[in-house]
Order: structure tokens, then C-alpha cells, then sequence
């Protein structure tokens, strides 16, 4: 689902699509092997770049598969004006995604 794409980034595409929940999220299970297999933890949010913005993203059963679910506030900060779009979306390479994390989650779009 995400390839190679720089020193920081892999690439995906994924559908974007408003959700009723707290934080940016993708189905659980997905997020747990993405975790696992590019962040080796299932502790952490994944960290991604949607449009100009970045946002920690967890995981929840209710989010379809291949979709990214944004809160209300997130989509107009990732810029995304008609949902659901298919979206390019960057996922933050383990280090980045730390550096992230270090400024906290509490801003509008999760930082």
C-alpha cells in the first residue's frame, strides 16, 4: 500500500473521508501491521502528510479498508474540499514520524 519515496516519506494513495472520531485514523487492523512493519511498534500513531499538513493517525474497527478517516477540522486543514477524494498520502519514515511526535498531537489536524 505505501512504496518507497524519499529519506523521510513513503507514498500511498488512500481515500480521505470525514469521520466522526477525535484523531485521524485508518482500519485498526491496518495500522497495527503498518506499525509492525514500518515503525517495528504498535504503540505509536503513524504519522502522515495529507496536503500541507501532518497528522498522527491511530487506528479504529469502523474506518474501511484503504481509507484515511479525518476529523471535521482535519479535512479543511489537509486541504481536502470534497469528500471522498482518493488522495496522495505520505507516510513519515520511522525517524521523521518521531520528530513529529516530539512537538505533540494537539493542534487541529493532530499537530
Amino acid at each position: 500500500m505505501f512504496e518507497q519515496f524519499s529519506s523521510g516519506y513513503y507514498l500511498g494513495r488512500l481515500y480521505v473521508e470525514p469521520y466522526d472520531g477525535e484523531r485521524a485514523a485508518i482500519h485498526a487492523a491496518h495500522h497495527e501491521r503498518v506499525n509492525e512493519q514500518l515503525y517495528e511498534s504498535d504503540e505509536c500513531p503513524l504519522v502522515m502528510k495529507v496536503g500541507p499538513t501532518h497528522l498522527a493517525v491511530g487506528g479504529a474497527e469502523g474506518v474501511p479498508q484503504r481509507t484515511l478517516a479525518l476529523p471535521e477540522r482535519a479535512l479543511s486543514a489537509a486541504g481536502i474540499e470534497n469528500p471522498p477524494t482518493l488522495s496522495e498520502v505520505f507516510l513519515a519514515k520511522a525517524e521523521r514520524a518521531k520528530q513529529f511526535l516530539q512537538f505533540g498531537t494537539d493542534g487541529p489536524a493532530g499537530f
